[in-house]
């Protein structure tokens, strides 16, 4: 997933400079970078007001602009392109509050039809009449599509290679094709009918998935999702009031949410107990609002933090628009949750400092032992850079010490290209860490970490789908070697764990620098009847590095002569 660096255009640059000032009638300032559509505005000028934020934000993968698009509750004649760092939204309590006929998509012109970059965008809460009657949604990682209703069918590549990708609690009228897409995952969501599939495509909750046939065709099928809970978003009320909808815990879920008028279980905060977060805005003044009880609105941009903020009351929601960008400047985390129930973190991307953070995002405090089964943190759609946009560094990233943590939709990311980036500049050891008990992930995806991917120390643990690339940069074999094994494995369950059990696994190897080093094993855990592991892969994405094994010493290997490598079960 390599790629040049791209800014916008000076034609980019005038076209968002004459975009029209949307309106704010009895509205929050939620900031000059969130847009709010009505209805009632005439169709050129919709337009016109995306047409300007994609041509600004198509090419700009590094950039600090940010965007939201917030279509208020009606029906809209416009196509919707969505570019990087853009968040299109509907402001209903359900997708068919807001109907847009012409699309909502997005395309890989920019890189010859590869889609393999199209990261950090989303689309949300939308009901989509596509005018062709095929929408396109060609992204790889960090572009959820949530809580939409595509009168249509749903196209996921734009003919090169795709490497996506994220559907929850939405539902497809017609058929989704995934194309050249090299894996994905969906959750509770119905669709008309799914094609494709290329190594890695999992289901849980999903109402008319295919077969679970791994590896022919590569499908893993979980029919009920154990526990979640959706995501939270803003909407405006018949009254014409901003609030955010906190969705309750579910188990032994399936399909969406909101179908057949079905009312979102959860509850609704007014937007005067968020403080409204605009770039600048100090962390002492966050902190402040944290220690009265509120929660936090992060609008979109990037907001520089000296400190750690800490989230220590239970419930907090600490909800970002348009992939706001939090950065600890001073080598601290971003972020730290006490060991406390119902947390929620959404919508954000972490971007590591130049100076290294031993963790970027902590949940709970070490050595926390507190169950919190019946209201437990959970993350959703919280992504994590480190380098790509400037020099980072972190020697971990997502540290949860917590019990009973939910992740939906997390990628971790130690840049392969960009800015800053290189064996000695970006130094990230690890991605996720996990450390409490009964943590379960939904859409896992880590890459290129300088040792483990992934490392799992808790009990009962689950995972519902992985996605791995290791490091592209080691300078040698001897650079990139651990515990006496030839390079580190992606996924590591610890010696010591006896419950443990995941589904949909897949790792990758692409070694740029040497192409004969090796990695004796995708996957590391303590054989025991209790760590299971259920339908994984391990790829040479070049047909030259080497994966020797895909758990311990069992499957294998993906190389030269083989380049993709199926294991149904381990044990």
């Amino acid at each position: 997933m390599r790629a040049l660096a791209a800014v916008a255009s000076a034609a980019a640059c005038l076209a968002l400079a004459q975009l029209p000032s949307a309106p704010r009638p009895g509205g929050p300032d939620l900031g000059p970078d969130v847009t709010v559509l009505d209805p009632g505005m005439p169709k050129e000028r919709v337009q016109r007001t995306v047409d300007a934020v994609f041509a600004e934000q198509e090419r700009n993968q590094f950039g600090p602009a940010r965007h939201a698009l917030l279509f208020k509750p009606g029906s809209y004649d416009v196509d919707v392109k969505v570019g990087f760092s853009t968040q299109v939204a509907g402001l209903g309590r359900s997708p068919d509050d807001v109907t847009i006929r012409g699309g909502v998509h997005v395309d890989a012109r920019w890189f010859q039809g590869n889609a393999t970059q199209n990261f950090w965008r989303g689309a949300e809460n939308l009901s989509v009449v596509p005018a062709s009657g095929t929408d396109r949604w060609a992204v790889a990682q960090a572009g959820p599509y949530r809580r939409m209703h595509l009168r249509g069918d749903l196209r996921l590549d734009d003919g090169g290679w795709a490497s996506g990708g994220f559907i929850a609690d939405s539902r497809v009228d017609g058929q989704v094709r995934s194309g050249t897409q090299q894996q994905w995952f969906s959750r509770d969501s119905r669709f008309g009918g799914w094609d494709g599939a290329t190594w890695n495509m999992v289901f849980a909750g999903v109402r008319n998935a295919p077969a679970g046939t791994f590896p022919r065709p590569p499908y893993t099928r979980v029919d009920r999702t154990p526990v979640i809970r959706e995501k939270p978003f803003l909407s405006v009320d018949g009254a014409g009031a901003y609030r955010v909808l906190v969705p309750d815990l579910r188990t032994a879920t399936s399909g969406p949410t909101w179908e057949r008028g079905a009312r979102q279980p959860g509850t609704s905060r007014p937007l005067d107990r968020f403080l409204v977060v605009r770039p600048g805005t100090g962390a002492e003044r966050i902190q402040a609002a944290l220690s009265r009880g509120m929660d936090l609105l992060f609008t979109p941009g990037v907001h520089h933090l000296d400190r750690a903020l800490r989230v220590t009351r239970p419930g907090t929601v600490v909800l970002g628009l348009g992939l706001a960008t939090l950065v600890p400047d001073r080598g601290t985390p971003a972020l730290t949750v006490a060991d406390v129930d119902g947390v929620r973190i959404a919508g954000l991307l972490v971007d590591a400092g130049s100076a290294a953070s031993p963790a970027l995002m902590e949940i709970g405090p070490p050595g926390s032992h507190r169950r919190h089964a019946h209201d437990p943190v959970s993350l959703h759609d919280v992504f994590f850079r480190i380098g790509g946009a400037g020099v980072g560094r972190a020697v971990r990233t997502l540290v949860v010490n917590s019990s009973d943590v939910i992740g939906d939709d997390l990628w971790l990311w130690r840049a392969d290209h960009g800015s800053g980036v290189g064996w000695g500049a970006n130094t990230a050891a690890e991605g996720l860490v996990v450390n409490g008990d009964h943590v379960t992930m939904y859409g896992l995806f880590a890459e290129h970490y300088q040792r483990r991917q992934t490392v799992w120390n808790g009990e009962d643990g689950r995972t519902y789908f992985f996605q791995n690339e290791l490091p592209y940069d080691p300078p040698s074999q001897a650079a990139w070697r651990g515990g006496g094994a030839k390079g580190w494995p992606a996924y590591e369950v610890a010696g010591r764990v006896r419950r443990h059990e995941a589904w949909g696994l897949g790792s990758y190897a692409h070694f740029t620098t040497d192409p004969g080093i090796v990695a004796d094993r995708a996957f590391a855990a303590p054989r025991t009847a209790g760590v299971r592991f259920h339908d994984l892969v391990a790829v040479s994405l070049d047909g030259r590095s080497t994966i020797r094994h895909i758990v311990n010493d069992t499957g294998g290997p993906a190389d030269a002569r083989n380049r993709v490598a199926f294991l149904r079960s381990y044990p």
